[in-house]
């Protein structure tokens, strides 16, 4: 009789873990579907306008989607293909459909904050941003990239250890590829306290005012003007 009980106490011990392992799984599974409506309107834009080749690619998370791009830059063949909430598997997986055709002389990435708020280490979109260069490079070999470092923000503050870590991770790569480049958007967004400059931001202290494009558009610049 004991043992039985014990039998029937290990098979559910066993189908716990099962469980709890089935669903970690599941957790972790990441959803691409869930972009497609994005995506598939970039591409009804790229028929009704043409695909024009040798620009300024944007892309990335809500920052970028965010950004009126013609607005700051009117003098500049810039094309915006940010879709809000995205992390950089994201841009990744979907390069072919709104990166590889447009064969752009310059892509700007901003991603990782989603990433780690998603509790990704700062390891792990390190290597996402590893695996974005070569999916772009196999296409594209002679496109300079440049990864605008993950912000500090009022909303995410508490990751801001992780942030700087992944920020350091990613420049370091950049500082070793002559097409990577790292630009900067972390210190000119923070006050004399350290902190993120709280006028910076819209009501949610994540996504950014005019004030907080004009930074950004500072640091960018730079590899825009570069022949």
């Amino acid at each position: 009789m004991n043992l039985n009980l014990f039998a029937r106490s290990l098979t559910l011990v066993l189908m716990t873990l099962l469980s709890i392992n089935g669903f970690a799984a599941e957790k972790t599974e990441h959803n691409f579907d869930r972009w497609e409506k994005s995506i598939s309107q970039f591409e009804k834009q790229d028929q009704e306008q043409g695909v024009k080749t040798g620009g300024i690619l944007f892309v990335g998370s809500s920052s970028i989607r965010m950004w009126d791009l013609d607005k700051y830059f009117p003098d500049q063949p810039v094309l915006n293909r940010g879709f809000g909430g995205s992390e950089i598997v994201d841009s990744t997986h979907f390069a072919d459909r709104i990166i590889i055709k447009h064969q752009p002389k310059l892509i700007f990435l901003y991603a990782g904050d989603n990433d780690l708020a998603r509790k990704k280490t700062a390891e792990e979109v390190s290597n996402d941003f590893k695996e974005f260069v070569a999916k772009v490079h196999k296409s594209l070999p002679e496109t300079r990239i440049v990864f605008i470092a993950i912000k500090p923000s009022l909303s995410r503050w508490k990751l801001a250890d992780t942030i700087q870590k992944a920020n350091k991770l990613i420049a370091a790569q950049c500082a070793k590829d002559d097409l990577l480049e790292f630009a900067d958007v972390w210190e000119p967004m923070l006050g004399e306290d350290g902190k993120p400059r709280p006028e910076l931001f819209k009501s949610d202290g994540l996504h950014m005012e005019h004030a907080g494009y004009l930074i950004w558009k500072k640091a960018v610049q730079p590899y825009m003007d570069q022949k």
